[in-house]
């Protein structure tokens, strides 16, 4: 389900005011507040009410003029908003810098907040996974003294659970408390753990102290050798009835290239070992290889995974081998909205036969359900293992959380409605301000226009519609009485008054900040139809929103 928490206070935006695209020079900014100052200033419009409406359209006109005519604040604007321009932050930044810097500086403060935010959101952290055999699906066990039933079992063969909870104590230290919980086969365990972590100068340094199947003291810590180089290592010990049992481990870590990490760790106590593992993560990509010496298994694993963003998915294979037999994964992981994603790995190998590993994650809280389907290689185990889950995310996407998503994207678009119901309310009044100060100006351009046969603006409507043919500022209700449709307005005059030397140019930014132009179905989907004429030649086109503008558009043959 998607998480929709983008849609707040709806921002003026300073780009569309002036019609501009967010390219434009000093020079064309200075140019379209001029022009639109020879139609907003009050100086023009008397003592009457036209000069009130005009006061409101030129005030609206020279603040986004003032904010991108400085090179600081349209910086701030640019990376931020109308928000970036308010007092926090704004004034702990010297405008002696440039820029660039600037843009630079917000993205890092606003990157800081974002990351705080997610922070008290997602604390505690937790892990559940639990363990399926359903082999009895392939392999039915067949005894003459027991009756296995029609269907077949599934059994929960085990479950564990981990949650931690960290506690900020300054700047510089950090109190964890964790604990888990396993269960297998009907035999249980479980463990705490407290820890705390302190930052020193270029790493860390961590005490652990906790009880699991008898108390465990420990301690490890982390350095950066040099800017490539950086060591982590620690030791434990768990105190038995009979014995203590040491613990040691250490990891050296080197940065091969950009993309790039090395690392070599070493592993003594009851299994020790030593591997390595060569780590390429880039925007496209992640690959590792792994080669891993000790007891009691050697094994080497490679593993890729394909990064899809724009469609939010990642495609994995892993291989591995070695002293306990092979396994290969195949799987998928889809994101399903800002913090949460989904993901299946079909897991095939030798002895442990074909397994759906089923994983879903919300934020930092993680759910897994490793599901064994048989204990032997069944090509019918492996087909369903591959198809079982593509076919139940479609029907679920489908019935479920495309519907939930809708209905919260319509619960969020009231909410912020209500919110902004002031903001869109002068929105409104704005418009209607600006069309009947258009007036004379647009009497003057099409006349203009009507004398070089050049462009004349017919018809002009912008909303929602899905059947830009038949669309109209008006339509008949159910009982057949024709009133005014809510979810259109007429936007030809302010249109014919952009137009100049018979060329129509918008820009890439929502039409409804455009002057003359309001949102008159806040957070649906709008398009803007324009029918116009060019040299006696009639043309009608449909653009969506964002789309930008450039009109006329005639073919060749009807230019002759």
């Amino acid at each position: 389900m998607d998480d929709n928490e983008d849609l707040d206070y709806v921002e003026q935006d300073y780009y569309a005011t002036l019609n501009l695209p967010r390219s434009a020079t000093q020079e064309e900014i200075s140019k379209a507040y001029r022009n639109l100052s020879k139609i907003f200033h009050p100086d023009k419009h008397g003592n009457g009410e036209n000069k009130q409406k005009a006061e409101l359209m030129f005030n609206r006109t020279k603040k986004a003029y003032e904010v991108l005519s400085d090179p600081h604040q349209r910086a701030i604007y640019d990376s931020l908003g109308v928000k970036g321009l308010e007092t926090e932050g704004w004034e702990i930044v010297h405008r002696t810098k440039t820029p660039n810097e600037i843009r630079e500086e917000y993205e890092r403060l606003a990157q800081e907040r974002e990351e705080r935010r997610l922070q008290q959101k997602t604390n505690p952290r937790g892990n559940i996974s639990v363990h399926i055999n359903a082999t009895d699906f392939f392999s039915r066990y067949d005894d003459e003294y027991y009756d296995t039933g029609l269907l077949p079992s599934i059994e929960v063969s085990g479950m564990s659970m981990s949650q931690s909870i960290e506690a900020p104590l300054s700047r510089t230290e950090i109190a964890t408390l964790s604990g888990s919980l396993h269960l297998q086969n009907g035999v249980g365990s479980g463990n705490f753990l407290l820890s705390g972590k302190r930052l020193i100068n270029k790493g860390w340094f961590e005490v652990d102290c906790g009880a699991g199947n008898g108390p465990v003291l420990g301690a490890k810590g982390s350095r950066n050798l040099t800017n490539r180089i950086f060591l982590t290592g620690g030791t434990t010990f768990h105190f038995r009835p009979n014995a203590i049992i040491p613990g040691l481990s250490g990891t050296i870590a080197i940065q091969l290239d950009k993309n790039t990490l090395g690392y070599l760790t070493y592993n003594a106590g009851l299994q020790s070992s030593m591997s390595t593992v060569v780590e390429r993560n880039t925007e496209k990509y992640h690959c590792n290889l792994t080669i891993t010496l000790g007891i009691p298994h050697c094994y080497i694993a490679a593993a890729y995974t394909r990064k899809l963003l724009e469609q939010g998915l990642k495609l994995r294979v892993a291989l591995k081998g070695g002293t306990f037999g092979f396994l290969s994964e195949c799987g998928a992981e889809k994101k399903v909205s800002k913090y949460s994603s989904v993901s299946a790995t079909v897991c095939v190998g030798v002895p442990s036969g074909v397994t759906l590993k089923i994983k879903v994650v919300r934020s930092t809280q993680t759910y897994l359900f490793p599901i064994h389907l048989c204990e032997e290689i069944i090509p019918a185990a492996v087909f369903y293992a591959t198809v079982t889950p593509l076919v139940t995310y479609f029907v679920l996407k489908k019935m479920l959380f495309d519907p939930m998503n809708e209905a919260t994207k319509q619960k969020n678009i009231e909410r912020v409605k209500e919110t902004n119901s002031a903001r869109m309310a002068e929105k409104r009044r704005e418009a209607e301000s600006a069309i009947s100060l258009m007036g004379a100006l647009f009497e003057r351009i099409r006349k203009d226009e009507l004398k070089r046969q050049g462009l004349i603006i017919v018809s002009a409507l912008y909303g929602k519609f899905s059947d830009a043919e038949n669309v109209s500022l008006e339509e008949a209700d159910d009982m057949g009485f024709v009133h005014q449709n809510p979810l259109v307005i007429d936007v030809r005059i302010p249109l014919q008054c952009l137009v100049k030397d018979s060329q129509l140019t918008l820009y890439s930014s929502s039409k409804s900040e455009l002057p003359g132009f309001y949102d008159p179905c806040f957070g649906e989907e709008k398009q803007l139809k324009i029918d116009y004429e060019f040299r006696n030649n009639s043309y009608s086109s449909v653009f969506s929103d964002t789309d930008p503008v450039r009109l006329p558009i005639v073919t060749n043959e009807a230019e002759q």
